[in-house]
Formats: C-alpha cells, structure tokens, sequence
C-alpha cells in the first residue's frame, strides 16, 4: 500500500509542478507585453565596451580587464564576439 500511496502523491506534486511552470510562462509573457518584463541590464555602457574593445585590440590580458570593469571573462570574451 506505502509504494502505491508514494506514486499517487508523487504524481500529483509533478502535476502541480507543471502547472505552476505554466501559470509562471503566461506571467512573464504578459509581463512582457505590458513593457514590464525587460530583462537584465547590460553590464557596461556603450562607450565601455569601445574602451574595452580597444584595450583587447591593444593587447592587454583578459582576466585583468574583467577585474577592472568588474565583469568576468565570459562576459568580456561576450562583449568582444559582438
């Protein structure tokens, strides 16, 4: 009985799980459509990431211009790929 009792309540928290993830998707889509929902900020203004593409081009390491903007490499390597 214990076994049974487990899969019915398992199947019942995977389908409320299922509808929370849906009711979320309209939430955000609304919230887009409503101008809400704008995402994040970029992490660097336009006249940084010139700044940032000249110090690349001029040979300066990664790592140190990620400390000095306050980024990470990622996301410098980011800002260089666009």
């Amino acid at each position: 009985m214990a076994p049974l009792l487990l899969s019915v309540m398992g199947a019942f928290a995977e389908f409320e799980r299922a509808l929370m993830r849906e009711r979320k998707r309209e939430g955000i889509a609304l919230a887009k459509k409503q101008g809400v929902y704008k995402g994040r900020q970029p992490a660097l203004q336009p006249a940084q990431v010139a700044e940032l593409r000249q110090k690349a081009q001029a040979g300066a390491k990664k790592a140190v211009l990620a400390r000095e903007y306050g980024i990470s490499r990622e996301t410098v390597y980011q800002y260089l790929r666009r």
